[in-house]
């Protein structure tokens, strides 16, 4: 069974009187432990298309899967709670909690789940040494450079041991160096982890690094290939 399943995906904003198809009936499967970026430029519905599989926002019309679970139907509850267990994010923006330290932001997903103080400072400091920030626990987000922040953000979403980890434009606000380092590190967890990864990104470095490459515009998949 693929570990992500979406069929006949549609979602339509309502802007005022304005009506935008951010999506238009999408069809796509992903395998567990794959690699997958999605590709195309600003306004062609990779980020939409991760909202949705990470039941952050709901489909106008369509389904979507995750191991068999339709979050169509569940409760928002429900879909917090799974999100909490099997999901882990990155975002554009990093997200993190400006006055906690990287261990804090690390840990509290853990607090969310009920894990003991101990333990969860401990999963927080080891993550932070596996994505290379051994060390920098105590320091806030402003003490730290972009990417450090972005490999905060990586150590967060590996947290709850997640089945799935979407990235949207994990590189954007990166220069090259960092951003190859980064997607090096996302590729190490999926290849020692088994961890399936679902980057959204218009960056050629990344793109180069697909293993699965799906590329949209306008809301539509105009193009699906693996990669060598």
């Amino acid at each position: 069974m693929p570990v992500i399943t979406v069929e006949h995906l549609s979602k339509i904003y309502h802007l005022g009187a304005l009506e935008v198809c951010a999506l238009h009936d999408v069809n796509l499967s992903i395998e567990a432990g794959a690699f997958v970026v999605l590709a195309g430029p600003s306004g062609s519905g990779k980020t939409t298309l991760l909202n949705l599989i990470g039941a952050l926002d709901l489909p106008t019309q369509g389904v979507v899967r995750i191991q068999g679970e339709d979050f169509v139907h569940l409760s928002p509850r429900q879909r917090a709670s799974y999100r909490l267990r099997h999901i882990g994010f990155v975002f554009q923006a990093h997200n993190l909690i400006g006055v906690l330290t990287a261990r804090e932001n690390v840990a509290y997903v853990l607090q969310l789940q009920g894990m003991p103080k101990r333990d969860r400072l401990a999963v927080a400091d080891q993550l932070l040494t596996d994505v290379g920030l051994a060390g920098h626990g105590d320091r806030r987000p402003d003490q730290l450079s972009g990417g450090q922040q972005q490999r905060v953000a990586v150590a967060r979403a590996l947290a709850t041991r997640p089945d799935i980890v979407l990235a949207d434009e994990p590189t954007a606000s990166l220069d090259s160096t960092t951003g190859e380092a980064l997607v090096a590190l996302m590729e190490r967890l999926n290849r020692t982890q088994g961890i399936t990864f679902v980057l959204s990104s218009h960056d050629p470095m990344v793109i180069a690094h697909a293993q699965r490459l799906i590329r949209l515009r306008d809301g539509r998949v105009v193009e699906e290939e693996p990669q060598p």
